[in-house]
């Protein structure tokens, strides 16, 4: 057990990190194969291992820490952000990983992991508990974009709810990245809705209305059954009954 306090540190660790411990490849190889047969270690994925506790047999890295291990500036977003802020409404047995170098999907301990292309390269964080994370201004943005393939529109209302504040200059400054008209037409629309719970100034909502062209578009393609109103100032199509989720706790689709 000559190294097992260091990789219980690390908890989450490649082959490399382990020659960088032992001072060579060979001793490596050796440790990584020992610690394995003996329950100290486990693989995740190839060349990538967990420490395993002693006293409760369990893998000593959260969800969260493995996602940020995967490769060299992976980093949790998406829903997977939201549940690490503790502002989602459910916890998934999904993490959604972006980062520049792209990975297969796999599941370790229940858990799926799955890739995601980031849209940019601003906002992540790296936290101090070793986890790597978009900040909560980009996770409501990529949310916004992407709800309709992750999460869905009733848990992004509801994280919505969930977070104290956020930094509208972050907003505004993330939604030039993304240079997508229809992004500031849902984030405006989604956002005022909840601009007392976010501290969001009219500046903002202007901001995102002067970038707002004569193009009607649709807050999300949903299905041919649901009746939808027009939004004149965001120039958007949405769910007639999209608040009365929030307000009564419906489903999306129930008396609509």
């Amino acid at each position: 057990m000559k190294h097992y306090k260091e990789l219980l540190e690390l908890q989450c660790f490649t082959r490399a990190d382990v020659k960088r411990i032992t001072g060579s490849p060979t001793a490596a190889n050796s440790i990584l194969t020992s610690y394995q047969k003996k329950g100290y270690i486990e693989s995740v994925k190839r060349n990538l291992y967990a420490a395993i506790s002693i006293e409760t047999g369990h893998a000593m890295p959260s969800r969260y820490r493995v996602a940020s291990s995967i490769t060299e500036g992976a980093h949790i977003s998406h829903h997977s952000a939201f549940e690490y802020y503790g502002c989602a409404n459910q916890v998934f047995y999904e993490v959604y990983v972006s980062g520049a170098k792209r990975f297969a999907p796999f599941e370790y301990d229940g858990i799926a992991y799955r890739y995601i292309a980031p849209r940019m390269d601003l906002g992540v964080d790296e936290k101090s508990d070793g986890v790597r994370v978009t900040d909560i201004e980009r996770t409501v943005l990529d949310s916004i974009n992407d709800f309709d393939k992750i999460a869905g529109l009733e848990e992004l209302l509801r994280c919505l709810e969930l977070i104290p504040r956020v930094d509208e200059e972050k907003l505004l400054s993330y939604l030039e990245r993304y240079n997508k008209q229809v992004l500031y037409q849902k984030s405006g629309y989604l956002l005022s809705h909840f601009k007392e719970v976010l501290r969001l100034s009219e500046r903002f909502f202007e901001a995102c209305e002067s970038r707002v062209s004569k193009s009607i578009r649709y807050l999300y393609v949903g299905v041919a059954y649901e009746k939808k109103t027009f939004d004149s100032h965001w120039k958007l199509f949405v769910p007639n009954n999209i608040m009365k989720l929030l307000s009564q706790g419906g489903e999306l689709y129930g008396d609509i």
